[in-house]
């Protein structure tokens, strides 16, 4: 009795273990969520001058994300929903902000060529 009752635990645990890592219904793409959250970093960015004061990030902050949140049809329920699912998969977050970064390097980029290109070409 006891050989089929680990029998059946460790099949349980086997098929519980393979069934996948499909995504939860309610939990944005991974393109679509890089994106986001590309642009998530660009705004604390911008941000991180008002964190002197505890109200100034609240009063500043919360209109921006409400807005990217509306420019990409996503609630803040379903970003925390996806967070929470994506910081499950370690593997997926890693491959996720390592195509962050590279999205913020190539930003900053374009912004350091226009910058330079102004400097030095006279009006």
């Amino acid at each position: 009795m006891r050989k089929y009752i680990t029998l059946f635990f460790s099949v349980t645990f086997f098929i519980y273990a393979c069934k996948g890592n499909k995504a939860p219904d309610g939990v944005i793409k991974h393109d679509k969520m890089v994106s986001l959250l590309t642009e998530v970093h660009i705004i604390d960015g911008g941000l991180y001058g008002f964190q002197q004061q505890p109200d100034t990030l609240y009063k500043y902050g919360a209109g921006k994300y409400l807005a990217l949140f509306k420019r990409y049809d996503v609630d803040t329920a379903q970003f925390r929903k996806s967070m929470k699912y994506y910081a499950t998969q370690p593997t997926e977050l890693t491959a996720m902000y390592d195509q962050i970064l590279a999205n913020l390097k190539a930003k900053t980029d374009s912004l350091n060529k226009i910058q330079i290109k102004n400097a030095v070409s006279p009006k």
